[in-house]
């Protein structure tokens, strides 16, 4: 089986900079390379820097990323999205009119004989009582219903505050150190227990593959600066990272390097 794990493209509906401007255009160009090439495409938590879609509108901006899913998925490939702390608040749009499998916290499959877990992450690190609490009142349903009484435009001006903030927070190396450690520490334990062999997750935006006893534990890093992916290839992992040459027409493909 081919599989394909991306996360944190933080895909932007405000454009505040060139620098944000290029790297929707690597993520596009990236879409664009990989249509026909997987069986299954897992989007690992804050693909969107943030998403709400309500009963009749969804964000404009996020069209031309909506467009490339929906002809991946239209050449077959499986695609399932992970919740991330900056998209979560999904509604029916995604798996009705592109095909999307929506997952609020992980997802499990077994191909090639392999167990894997997908997860976006945040919810295992370490010493973050204050986020989950965050975490736990954003996801309550009156939440998300008084977000929605708001008028869009007015709405995600809001949450483009919030997503800024949260995205450009800068974190002290011994915190960031011990994100990364509680990140691994779960899925060490996941691959111990034998409950899974392959665990992929996102979040840290430090891309990395470990073997761990017999499995492994990979991340897929980031797209605002590392353009990094997991590749499961016939059971096998491997970290890629794309190139702007690697767009089509350029004689590269993704999983070349």
């Amino acid at each position: 089986m081919r599989i394909c794990a991306i996360s944190d493209l933080h895909y932007k509906y405000h454009i505040t900079s060139k620098a944000d401007q290029e790297n929707q255009q690597i993520i596009l160009s990236f879409l664009d390379s990989i249509k026909g090439r997987y069986d299954l495409l897992v989007l690992a938590g804050d693909i969107f820097d943030l998403w709400f879609d309500g009963r009749y509108t969804v964000v404009k901006q996020y069209f031309p990323l909506l467009v490339r899913l929906h002809d991946i998925h239209r050449q077959g490939c499986r695609i399932v999205l992970i919740s991330g702390n900056h998209d979560f608040w999904f509604g029916d749009f995604l798996p009705d009119t592109i095909g999307i499998e929506l997952y609020p916290e992980s997802f499990r499959i077994t191909a090639d004989g392999r167990k894997m877990l997908f997860c976006h992450g945040d919810t295992h690190t370490v010493n973050d009582t204050r986020y989950r609490i965050l975490r736990w009142t954003l996801r309550l349903p009156i939440t998300r219903k008084l977000f929605s009484l708001i008028h869009p435009d007015l709405a995600l001006s809001l949450g483009s505050l919030m997503s800024r903030s949260s995205r450009e927070r800068k974190l002290h190396p011994e915190v960031r150190s011990r994100k990364n450690e509680g990140l691994k520490s779960f899925a060490t334990r996941q691959i111990k227990q034998g409950s899974s062999e392959i665990v992929v997750m996102g979040h840290s935006h430090e891309p990395q593959v470990s073997h761990i006893d017999s499995g492994v534990y990979a991340n897929c890093g980031d797209w605002l600066g590392h353009y990094s992916y997991i590749e499961i290839l016939g059971g096998e992992v491997y970290l890629r990272s794309f190139k702007v040459t690697d767009s089509p027409g350029s004689g590269q493909k993704p999983g070349s390097e």
